[in-house]
C-alpha cells in the first residue's frame, strides 16, 4: 500500500511556521479522511489540522512543541487507497491555490533536500533559489522559507548562511539564529571570512583559527537586547526586585505574542490618536425600540457593535487611504473593507476576527458574523482564516468601562478605532426655538493611526465623519428592509 506524506499546510499569507500542541494520534492508529491529526498554533490562531488521506500512520516526524516551517513533511500514513501516480503532490495542490509562485518554489526547495557547498561569495550578496538549486556537497543542510526570506532580505550570503550554527532540531537554523547572527554582524562588522556564529548561552565568537573571542559589543540571544559596555547599545530593562509578597506568573503563548506584537506596531508606526465626541441617542433608541423584534425573529441578540461597524464601513469607502497598508515606499489600497472586531477570550486575552465585506452587509448579516465569530472566539474554535485579511480593526473599549483609549494599530493596518463606553449627559442642544440643556446618550471615539500615510487632518476628518453618521442614525428605520 502507498505511503502518503503529510505535508502542514498553508495557513495565510503572512504565516510561514507553526508550533505542534498536540497530537490527536500516535504511530500505528487508524485515521479517517478530514479527521483531526493534530492541534497547532501560529502567531494569529490556534487551529485543528485534518488528515488528508486515511489509512495508518506509520510515522509521525515532530514531537510536541516543535515548530514546524509551512509545507514541511509532519507524518506518513500508509494509505488503504491506491494514489494515482499522476496526482500532484499535496504540497504543490495547496500551494498552488493559496501561495504567491515566489512561496511556492521556496516551499517546493523546503521540500526537497538542499545541498551546498561552501562556494566563495561576496558577503553582501543575498542566496537565491538558482544559487540554492546549483549548490552540490556530501554534506546537506535544509533551511526553511521564512530563514530564507530573512536572509535575501537582509543580505546574508550563502556562504555566511551555511556557518551560522543553528539551535533547532537536528542542527537547523531557526529564526531566532538568523535574526542573532544579523544582528551580531552589524554590531561587530564580523563577516564569513573571520568568523563562524554560534547562538548559544556563552554568546561567543569562534574565529577562523577556532579561538574563543568576545566580541566588542555581546547581543543577548535570549533577550533580544543589547549589553556590555560598547557605545552603540541598547540598554536593558531595570531587573525587577522580587520581595515581600509577591507571585511570579509565567506569560501564556498567546499573551507573549500579543506582547511582541504590541512592541513591534509601536517601534513601525509613529502613532498619533484623535478624539470626537459623538451624540449616539438616536442609535439607543431604535435599538430598544426594535431589539426583541430582531431578536425573536433572527434568533441573535441586536448589540450596538454591528450598529457602529456598518456606520465604519460606510465611512471607510469615502476614505480609502484609511483602509490602506504601507509597503516601503508604496501605499497599498485595500478595495475590500474586512473589519477586525477585537474580542475578549475567556483568558482575559484579546483575538481580532475579521468581518469580510462588511461594506456589503446588511445590519442582519454583520450582526450573525459577529454573533459567529464570538461565539468561535470563546470557544477557541477561530479558524485561520477567520483572523486573516483584515483591512481595519475596531476596538470597543467601553464594553468594560473605559469612555475612551489610546489602541494600538493591529499591524500592517494604518488605523484602529476605540469606541468609548456610552453614557448619559446633559448637552447643550440647539433648537427652533434656542439652545436646550438635554439629557444625551454621549459616547467617546478615538483613533490612532499610522502618522507616515495617515496626517492630522485626514485621521480627524475620517473621525468626525464617523461621528456624524452615528448622529445621523434613523431613529424610524425600518431594519427588516435592510435584510
Amino acid at each position: 500500500m502507498p505511503i502518503v506524506d503529510l505535508v502542514l499546510p498553508k495557513l495565510g499569507e503572512s504565516i510561514m511556521e507553526a508550533t505542534i500542541l498536540k497530537w490527536h494520534k500516535k504511530v500505528g492508529d487508524t485515521i479517517q479522511l478530514d479527521e483531526t491529526l493534530l492541534d497547532i498554533a501560529t502567531d494569529k490562531v490556534d487551529s485543528e489540522i485534518p488528515s488528508t488521506a486515511e489509512g495508518v500512520i506509520t510515522e509521525i516526524l515532530f514531537p510536541v512543541n516543535s515548530v514546524v516551517p509551512i509545507g514541511t513533511i509532519i507524518a506518513k500514513i500508509e494509505s488503504t487507497k491506491e494514489v494515482p501516480t499522476n496526482t500532484p503532490s499535496i504540497l504543490n495542490t495547496i500551494a498552488e491555490k493559496v501561495v504567491a509562485p515566489e512561496i511556492i518554489n521556496l516551499l517546493e526547495i523546503e521540500q526537497a533536500p538542499i545541498p551546498y557547498i561552501p562556494t566563495v561569495t561576496e558577503p553582501s550578496q543575498a542566496p537565491n533559489q538558482k544559487e540554492l538549486l546549483e549548490l552540490n556537497t556530501d554534506e546537506t543542510k535544509f533551511y526553511s522559507p521564512l530563514v530564507m526570506n530573512i536572509a535575501q532580505n537582509e543580505g546574508v550570503s550563502m556562504q555566511e548562511l551555511q556557518l551560522i550554527l543553528g539551535s533547532g532540531t537536528q542542527g537547523r537554523v531557526t529564526k531566532k539564529d538568523i535574526i542573532a547572527f544579523i544582528a551580531n554582524k552589524k554590531i561587530t562588522g564580523n563577516t564569513v571570512q573571520s568568523t563562524v556564529y554560534q547562538n548559544n548561552n556563552s554568546q561567543n565568537l569562534i574565529d577562523s583559527k577556532n579561538i574563543l573571542t568576545k566580541p566588542t559589543s555581546i547581543y543577548d540571544i535570549t533577550e533580544g537586547q543589547f549589553s556590555g559596555s560598547a557605545t552603540n547599545k541598547l540598554a536593558n530593562p531595570s531587573e525587577v526586585v522580587v520581595e515581600g509578597l509577591t507571585e511570579v506568573i509565567e506569560m501564556d503563548r498567546m499573551r507573549k505574542l500579543i506582547a511582541k506584537h504590541m512592541v513591534e506596531s509601536v517601534q513601525t508606526s509613529p502613532h498619533v490618536t484623535s478624539f470626537v465626541e459623538a451624540d449616539v441617542t438616536n442609535m439607543v433608541v431604535w435599538r430598544d425600540k426594535v431589539k426583541q423584534l430582531f431578536e425573536k425573529r433572527e434568533g441573535i441578540k441586536l448589540t450596538f457593535t454591528p450598529m457602529f461597524l456598518e456606520c465604519i464601513a460606510t465611512v471607510l469607502e469615502q476614505y480609502p487611504m484609511v483602509n490602506s497598508s504601507l509597503q516601503g515606499d508604496q501605499i497599498i489600497l485595500r478595495k475590500d473593507i474586512n473589519i477586525g472586531m477585537a474580542t475578549a477570550l475567556p483568558s482575559g486575552n484579546l483575538i481580532v476576527p475579521v468581518i469580510k465585506g462588511a461594506n456589503q452587509l446588511s445590519i442582519v448579516g454583520i450582526s450573525k458574523a459577529v454573533n459567529n465569530l464570538a461565539i468561535a472566539a470563546r470557544n477557541n474554535q477561530l479558524k485561520p482564516q477567520d483572523t486573516q485579511g483584515g483591512t481595519f480593526t475596531v476596538t470597543n473599549v467601553g464594553s468594560f468601562g473605559s469612555i475612551m483609549g489610546t489602541p494600538i494599530i493591529n499591524q500592517p493596518q494604518v488605523a484602529i478605532l476605540a469606541l468609548g463606553a456610552i453614557k448619559k449627559r446633559p448637552v447643550v442642544v440647539e433648537t427652533p426655538s434656542g439652545d436646550a440643556i438635554l439629557v444625551r446618550h454621549m459616547m467617546f471615539l478615538s483613533m490612532s493611526y499610522d502618522h507616515r500615510i495617515v496626517d492630522g487632518a485626514m485621521g480627524s476628518k475620517f473621525l468626525a465623519a464617523v461621528a456624524k453618521v452615528f448622529e445621523a442614525w434613523d431613529p424610524n428605520r425600518q431594519w427588516f428592509q435592510y435584510v
